[in-house]
């Protein structure tokens, strides 16, 4: 539970008997103003002091740890929730944009081989709230440094649709009091067939970003376990149908794995699915982790990586390399709780 998961009425409930305009400043300055209840000085001093010491207003995200690299514009944070769960949370600064990888489950149960957080298993879903809270913190680091947080990315650990109540809650509160545009949020998924059929019908019009990495399934199978429930033929036609339905392109991740899924022949199938779709593909070299060491799995080299690339452009495919942030700190695609110590 977060205090982000107090909407305007439920805050007006929990401070009567003052009256509803209260409620209405402390929900704007939580939001708009990213502010702490006790730094809102258009509030009385006391209102302030007392709104400080509220339990049910206090941080739900208890600051662990905080890393950085790429010469600061890369941060990690590591946070404890009230059940000591423990979740981590990326803010990027680019040349003309800041992003927030934002956590959407402690934990992940999806398993994929190659990814740290489904190493570390499944702890329990996250709230709206908390998911929000995430948003607001990273807004607040960006705004410390003169920059504006205007990214918001569900790629941090978990997997968004399989706890979709909860994402677009959370979407709905990012784009309304927190102000930043639907079309600068992507929500992440390894497939899960449902929940993009239920994304396509969300009037926010929210980006779709699929973890593809493999075009048959007998190898995403072992990349990908979910893919054994929902193979292929099913994701693709619900991709296909979700960009008919929203007229948003989908993207692709894949992660290039050495030997693995980046041959010609890789190169050629991948072409064959995305390029019907319209679909734009995401490559990232695949990040160091300790299960896909274990398992053999290891990045494809530059060379190949931009050889691939022009293998999909020269198939009529638009495809770019994702610029590696924060893999030192363990904070780059796939590594986030590689490092994460045990509660």
């Amino acid at each position: 539970m977060s205090r982000y998961d107090l909407d305007e009425a439920a805050l007006a409930a929990h401070l009567h008997p003052l009256p509803p305009y209260r409620a209405r400043q402390l929900f704007d300055g939580m939001h708009r103003r990213l502010a702490e209840p006790a730094e809102l000085t258009d509030l009385p001093l006391g209102l302030r002091q007392s709104l400080g010491e509220d339990p049910l207003l206090a941080p739900a995200l208890g600051l662990l740890a905080e890393q950085s690299a790429d010469h600061g514009q890369t941060l990690k944070w590591l946070f404890s929730l009230h059940d000591e769960s423990r979740i981590e949370t990326v803010l990027m600064h680019h040349r003309r944009r800041s992003t927030v990888c934002v956590s959407s489950q402690a934990g992940c149960a999806m398993a994929c081989s190659f990814c740290a957080t489904g190493d570390a298993g499944f702890a329990r879903q996250l709230s709206a709230g908390e998911i929000i809270e995430q948003v607001v913190r990273a807004a607040r680091a960006a705004r410390a440094v003169g920059r504006r947080l205007d990214h918001v990315v569900f790629m941090g650990m978990g997997e968004p649709l399989a706890n979709l109540g909860a994402v677009l809650a959370a979407c709905e509160r990012i784009v309304g009091p927190l102000g930043l545009a639907a079309r600068h949020i992507t929500v992440s998924t390894v497939g899960i067939v449902p929940g993009i059929r239920r994304l396509a019908r969300v009037p926010l019009q929210l980006n779709l970003a699929v973890s593809l990495h493999a075009a048959n399934d007998e190898l995403r199978d072992r990349l990908v376990p979910i893919n054994r429930r929902y193979p292929l033929d099913a994701l693709l036609a619900a991709c296909s149908d979700y960009a008919a339905a929203t007229r948003r392109r989908i993207s692709f991740e894949w992660a290039l794995m050495d030997g693995v899924n980046d041959r010609p022949g890789d190169a050629a199938e991948l072409a064959g699915i995305a390029a019907p779709l319209g679909a734009h593909v995401n490559l990232i070299p695949l990040n160091p982790t300790p299960g896909g060491a274990g398992r053999g799995l290891s990045g494809s080299r530059p060379r190949r990586v931009s050889e691939f690339r022009q293998e999909l452009l020269a198939r009529g495919v638009n495809a770019t390399v994702r610029a590696t942030r924060g893999r030192e700190i363990d904070a780059a695609c796939g590594q986030l709780a590689a490092g994460v110590p045990s509660p």
